[in-house]
């Protein structure tokens, strides 16, 4: 084989005989080129990515960081459920001191007899139960779940509050109607000694009017209010003795007369009940009693209807 060179700069050509044993080492030589270009190109790969592989220490400084991080996610979710229970605390705290207000009003209807005691006991609480039902999962409530158990709760609670204090106005003006309602005997023990109306005067004989009735006593028992009012004379009065005077509003007023002592002032309120002057004689008076009358707009009426009287 002749390979034949031709030189531009000097116009010659020159010729180079190859055998076959030397073009068979060209062969290897450009193999053997070849070969140590690709390991070269493979050890250089190679030591590039053994380059970016990081080392054990900056591994575990890679776990490091991502552990701080995950324990930070723990702690903002910790924070976060912590601030769910205090705010779900502070309703459940709100809701079980409406509960006690409401337990209280309770108890007072039960006082007052509007409720049966036996029938509603405010102290204890509401018996419940039931089979268990196996079938049924047995989870714990998740805080949405609570939540909308809790607004549920508050709901029903505002409409218990608002009939209660309904309620509560209602008794409170039947209450009051009560107290106001002229109904009974001014005294615990005692008859009627003299009635109202005509009769004949004790001390000259003559047929006087008398505008009230005498329940005679024991001196020194009490003589009480036959209803709530304001005390407008509380002190002595000609021909009265020591006299109290209650009005009761609605135009209705009455006396307490004849009293050994007076237990009230002018403008005390006092309760249906309440002991207003111990039983005496003084003023125009034979022996211990209590003249009681009682005046509406100005007129006197029989006592003995408003004594016979039902009770409300």
């Amino acid at each position: 084989m002749n390979l034949i060179f031709l030189s531009a700069r000097h116009g010659k050509s020159r010729t180079l005989s190859l055998n076959a044993s030397v073009l068979t080492g060209l062969i290897f030589l450009a193999a053997f080129v070849l070969l140590a270009s690709g390991w070269a190109g493979y050890r250089l790969a190679m030591s590039a990515v053994e380059a970016r592989q990081p080392t054990e220490s900056e591994l575990a400084a890679g776990w490091q960081k991502q552990l701080e991080a995950q324990q930070q996610e723990v702690v903002l979710v910790r924070e976060s459920v912590q601030q769910q229970i205090d705010a779900l605390t502070l309703r459940l705290g709100q809701l079980q001191g409406r509960m006690l207000r409401l337990d209280a009003l309770g108890q007072r209807f039960v006082e007052s007899g509007m409720v049966v005691s036996d029938e509603f006991n405010f102290d204890a609480p509401a018996a419940v139960g039931g089979p268990e039902d196996e079938s049924s999962a047995v989870d714990s409530y998740t805080a949405p779940a609570l939540t909308d158990m809790l607004d549920q709760l508050e709901q029903q609670i505002e409409d218990r509050e608002k009939q209660l204090r309904l309620l509560d106005k209602v008794a409170s003006r039947q209450k009051l109607e009560d107290e106001l309602y002229v109904q009974g005997r001014p005294i615990t023990w005692g008859w009627l000694s003299s009635k109202y109306g005509y009769r004949s005067d004790p001390f000259t004989g003559k047929r006087t009017w008398h505008g009230g009735v005498d329940l005679a006593g024991k001196e020194g028992s009490d003589i009480i209010a036959v209803a709530a009012g304001v005390v407008t004379w509380a002190a002595e009065r000609y021909g009265y003795g020591n006299l109290v005077q209650i009005d009761h509003g609605d135009g209705l007023v009455t006396r307490y007369a004849h009293a050994k002592t007076i237990q009230v002032e002018v403008g005390d309120v006092v309760q249906k009940g309440q002991v207003v002057a111990l039983m005496g004689s003084t003023g125009r008076s034979t022996g211990p009693h209590v003249h009681f009358e009682v005046i509406r707009n100005g007129k006197s009426e029989n006592p003995v209807k408003y004594i016979q009287r039902a009770s409300r």
